[in-house]
């Protein structure tokens, strides 16, 4: 119990490090949350900030999940204290402490997460959501199906027993946590208002 407590309230702290309020501050001097989706990842940095700025945010929150399970491996003996980990980045990055408990969906940070503890879930979604993105230009949808395929690639995977049974607990709790997070965006894509990638925000206005 006690490599819980440790190790939670540490990964928790680490993934509400808000990797892309402070590049939208210091690329375009804005707060990503005062425009487009108002959230803290990737895709609004890249509309708010430029492509450079995204993909350094993309690879920042996708590290965040990847060094806690690595701590948790190189200190803690458990698979369990590793799901939690990856699972306490993933509400630090959605709720962080740090801004108010304003974050982002945690695709990236549930990405990373994924790759580290199943590389062979991680490639399932990888290669979904990079597929649908590239086919649709939605990067919300590519995220949806490639956190809900991920997930339940590595909940079967557990229980076939090809990765430890704890694994499965980040399928169920992450992959619902970003499906769930990506609910405005749901709405979105079936109205047919989403917007696709590339385009931009007005830097003038709010929305």
């Amino acid at each position: 119990m006690t490599d819980y407590l440790i190790l939670v309230p540490l990964a928790y702290l680490l993934g509400s490090v808000p990797f892309g309020l402070i590049a939208g501050r210091l690329v375009a001097n804005v707060d990503v949350r005062d425009y487009g989706s108002g959230k803290i990842g990737m895709t609004n940095v890249l509309r708010t900030s430029g492509k450079t700025a995204a993909a350094v945010v993309l690879l920042l929150d996708m590290g965040k999940g990847v060094f806690a399970v690595v701590i948790a491996r190189l200190f803690f003996d458990s698979y369990g204290v590793e799901a939690a980990a990856a699972l306490a980045v993933l509400f630090g990055h959605n709720w962080p402490v740090f801004i108010k408990f304003r974050g982002g969906r945690g695709t990236a940070s549930g990405w990373g997460g994924l790759l580290i503890l199943s590389p062979i879930a991680g490639l399932i979604a990888t290669l979904i959501g990079l597929s649908l993105v590239a086919f649709t230009r939605y990067v919300s949808l590519g995220s949806i199906m490639a956190a809900s395929l991920g997930s339940l690639a590595l909940i079967v995977l557990a229980v076939l027993g090809w990765e430890p049974l704890a694994y499965s607990w980040y399928g169920v709790v992450g992959g619902t946590l970003i499906v769930v997070r990506h609910w405005d965006n749901i709405r979105r894509l079936l109205d047919g208002t989403e917007r696709k990638i590339g385009q931009s925000v007005d830097l003038g206005g709010s929305h």
